[in-house]
């Protein structure tokens, strides 16, 4: 599977709407710095049909190093961001479950 940069998108933005690439490289880094400030100042990000970017503390565990098992390492909470798809996302993304699985052996795990 291939992965989508930002170069892809001012690439394919600037292909379909005629701008020049500067132009949409300057609108996509001012909102993912928006999105990013917004962030962490705690605010949650909702972008329709896309989902929604919240800020979430995660507990403090124990975790243990693979190299020394027999020592306890104390991991303490921190903020995180979680995501949570929209519906036209979680739909579309839904439609690949079948060709995830069958490219996994049927065990339901990525390749």
């Amino acid at each position: 599977m291939a992965n989508l940069t930002k170069r892809d998108l001012v690439v394919a933005i600037s292909n379909e709407t005629g701008l020049i690439q500067s132009d949409v490289f300057n609108v996509i880094q001012r909102t993912l710095d928006h999105i990013t400030e917004a962030l962490a100042k705690g605010d949650s990000v909702e972008l329709r049909n896309f989902g929604v970017f919240d800020v979430r503390l995660t507990r403090s565990r124990i975790g243990r190093n693979p190299n020394l098992p027999d020592i306890d390492v104390p991991i303490p909470s921190r903020a995180t961001v979680k995501f949570k798809a929209g519906k036209i996302m979680r739909q579309r993304v839904l439609l690949r479950t079948e060709d995830l699985k069958s490219s996994a052996g049927g065990n339901g795990k990525n390749p």
